[in-house]
């Protein structure tokens, strides 16, 4: 076997930090290199819906592997039709253009919102996360990412999560769009006041600018309904999507309300919903439709296990509060079998695959609040 870490060292861009590489995936577990097994309650940040290699996405990107792998957008692609179908109808929305990323699905929600308003500027959250390309980065809150690359496009104003009062004084009449997390995930599972969501569309259409939802973590089933706005009285105008949305393969769209929608020529991409996304997709939306029914409650049997730590959960959307000693809390976790992740501000954060079981939910808080005890108490 190669020694990776060294070439790696040598060949790849010090962007990440790193201490194992996952070698093999199964339904909740992997396993690394040296062969440890681990129960995977981070599924590649909210991406392994479905579980690792589930046997329906499997059987669906290796079929059409098998008859063609890409064919560019200048010609119909083979079940993406059927796959934008699908996904608005899901969503109760309109029309759909994919995208290869949760980053470029905002940029194109950008991009439409500027064409539909004829404004330029965005409102966005504080400790929200929209993507690391220059136009997503430009409605990404955290300083330390954003600032080194500014000035930046589309001037964006920062509201804190959940001040009404403070996005009214903030969207002018040149505010093209509002973008949401309807659940902050990036920030540690942060969950908005009751009518926050209400409010944010309420002063969208005051002021004339389009409410766009970055469902990009919290949707494709996450939070127990296909979108989490499908919790709320409110209708976006356009939802941004990806995670989820493959189970692994690299899928994003955008989805949009009726009347919203690029003409001719004012978006491309060579990739996006291309032959083995579209078959990826599908299938995984398959298996999320089945899943749906349980999601919620097992979101209530981490609650309930974790409950001496106060966790916000909605649906598999769980954040405990942790502090400085997150990392540790991360590292004792590993070494018990148990892959777990921080977010911000020392935020435990935890996005299973929808297929976790019970038994893997009640190991995993068994664990989990042994070595909170351990190291927190």
């Amino acid at each position: 076997m190669s020694d990776y870490r060294k070439i790696d060292a040598q060949y790849y861009m010090p962007a990440f930090s790193r201490t194992m590489m996952i070698r093999r995936g199964k339904g909740c577990t992997v396993w690394d290199d040296d062969g440890n097994e681990y129960l995977d309650l981070v599924a590649g940040i909210a991406v392994c819906s479905t579980g690792h290699c589930h046997d329906d996405v499997v059987k669906a990107i290796c079929r059409q592997a098998g008859e063609l792998i890409h064919c560019s957008n200048l010609y119909y692609v083979p079940g993406q039709a059927e796959f934008a179908e699908k996904l608005a109808k899901v969503t109760n929305l309109s029309q759909v253009f994919f995208t290869n990323s949760g980053a470029e699905a905002n940029e194109a929600a950008l991009k439409l919102a500027r064409l539909a308003t004829k404004k330029t500027k965005a409102v966005s959250f504080i400790h929200g996360f929209h993507g690391r390309t220059l136009g997503s980065l430009a409605v990404t809150h955290k300083p330390g990412i954003r600032e080194p690359f500014e000035p930046l496009e589309p001037k964006c104003s920062f509201v804190e999560y959940g001040d009404l009062e403070g996005l009214r004084a903030a969207v002018d009449t040149d505010t093209a769009a509002v973008l949401l997390e309807p659940i902050q995930g990036e920030a540690g599972i942060i969950i908005p006041p009751e009518g926050f969501v209400e409010g944010v569309r309420e002063i969208c259409d005051e002021k004339g600018a389009l409410l766009i939802a970055d469902e990009v973590q919290t949707g494709m089933g996450r939070t127990g309904t296909w979108l989490a706005m499908h919790q709320t009285k409110v209708m976006p105008d356009i939802v941004s999507l990806a995670k989820g949305l493959g189970s692994g393969f690299p899928v994003g769209a955008i989805v949009a309300r009726e009347g919203l929608a690029f003409k001719k020529s004012e978006h491309g991409s060579t990739f996006a919903g291309g032959p083995l996304a579209s078959a990826a997709g599908m299938a995984t939306l398959h298996v999320i439709e089945s899943l749906l029914p349980g999601i919620a409650a097992k979101g209530e049997r981490f609650r309930e296990g974790l409950a001496r730590w106060n966790p916000r959960v909605c649906g598999l959307m769980i954040g405990i509060t942790v502090g400085e000693k997150c990392p540790e809390v991360q590292e004792r976790c590993a070494e018990k079998g148990i892959i777990v992740n921080c977010a911000a501000d020392g935020n435990l954060r935890l996005v299973p695959p929808l297929i976790i079981t019970e038994a893997e939910i009640d190991r995993a808080t068994g664990v989990i609040n042994e070595v909170l005890t351990e190291i927190c108490s």
